[in-house]
């Protein structure tokens, strides 16, 4: 897959650059430069394979996919990246894939990589328990935990340095889908312990303690809703210390000044909302089109930065060619913005993105 394209806004994070996250928008003027600035890339590209094997008792499916979406200390390269690696057998999944807490079935047909900024999405190491499968479906999970923190207005304090995080219990989620011919409502959860250690010297802890713990808690509404040649993707998400799950959220502890000398900050879960409304629309076998829009916001604690992220909006359109079901290319519009938690500054980006997909596939297998 080809990706090109003109950022005509204010430009952001240049690891960042062909992808639209209002969270990486400057959050002060000229942050990352001026724009505007071409962007290409190959990142989408991606390879996979499944596999379905019949064995002594039931059968194993298995699939493995990577991409080259460089992330986390390899953000802004084209490099591997693990997308899936799972299986299933019977009611058990085991492996890295997508979260209960989040349906997939939400992302529209659009050429953005990233994404609706307020919907759920993470893949992660999961063991899960399918007892219904199909259109409709239940799925409970034990996943990997982790977080991230926001230090605020204390980041550069030496206090913090010894601060140290700790999951002593995977995340719990669960989903709940019902489907039929109209389309499908599902709901969706997830619970989780954070906890955070002070390891500063005795001296020190008799002084302030800040070690801490939250409890982070969410529920997703999805739905997708089949209207002739239109399919609506919606989804509302809320919750408390769960934007490590979001598409594009922020930090999901934030620092609070609380007034007691004996500990005068402490962690608190931020709360998140997330919303996503889109429309694809299959005109024919060869144009499609899509269009919508997705809002994210944080509440934001005391002592977080006013440069601090607070709310993102995200919307796109496009229009779609595809000669082949292996071909697609096309022209698409994307418009972000980004507003701090009390600084007063905001900022929007317009961008105009082109790109060329190409699909392969090839079965291979037989009985023995």
């Amino acid at each position: 897959m080809l990706d090109t394209g003109y950022d005509a806004g204010n430009i952001g994070d240049p690891n960042w650059q062909d992808v639209l996250r209002p969270t990486k928008l400057p959050a002060f003027e000229d942050q990352f430069g001026k724009g505007g600035r071409t962007f290409w890339g190959v990142r989408q590209t991606r390879f996979g394979v499944k596999s379905s094997l019949p064995i002594a008792d039931g059968e194993l499916k298995t699939q493995f996919e990577f991409e080259l979406f460089g992330t986390g200390s390899d953000e802004g390269q084209t490099t591997f990246r693990l997308r899936h690696a799972y299986g299933d057998w019977k009611q058990l999944r085991a492996g890295q894939t997508w979260s209960p807490f989040m349906d997939i079935d939400v992302f529209p047909n659009s050429l953005e990589y990233w994404g609706p900024n307020g919907m759920v999405f993470f893949r992660n190491v999961q063991l899960a328990w399918m007892p219904i499968q199909g259109d409709s479906r239940v799925t409970i999970a034990l996943e990997r935990p982790g977080a991230s923190a926001d230090g605020g207005i204390y980041a550069d304090r030496v206090e913090l340095e010894n601060v140290v995080a700790r999951f002593p219990y995977p995340d719990l989620s669960a989903e709940a889908r019902l489907g039929g011919d109209w389309g499908y409502v599902e709901l969706a959860g997830i619970l989780r312990y954070i906890k955070w250690d002070d390891l500063a010297a005795p001296q020190t802890l008799e002084r302030f303690d800040l070690s801490g713990k939250e409890i982070g808690w969410g529920v997703n509404l999805s739905s997708n809703l089949k209207l002739g040649k239109l399919v609506a993707r919606l989804s509302a998400v809320y919750g408390h210390g769960i934007e490590n799950y979001m598409n594009d959220g922020g930090s999901d502890i934030g620092p609070e000044n609380t007034g007691d000398p004996s500990s005068p900050v402490e962690g608190v879960a931020l709360p998140v909302l997330g919303l996503v409304g889109f429309v694809d629309a299959n005109w024919s076998d060869r144009f499609t089109s899509t269009a919508g829009y997705s809002f994210v916001r944080i509440d934001n604690s005391n002592a977080q930065a006013p440069a601090a992220f607070h709310i993102g909006h995200y919307a796109l359109a496009n229009l779609l060619y595809h000669p082949d079901a292996r071909l697609m290319l096309g022209p698409e519009l994307q418009y972000g913005r980004r507003e701090n938690f009390s600084d007063g500054w905001d900022v929007s980006d317009f961008r105009l993105q082109f790109s060329v997909k190409f699909n392969y596939e090839k079965t291979l297998g037989g009985s023995k």
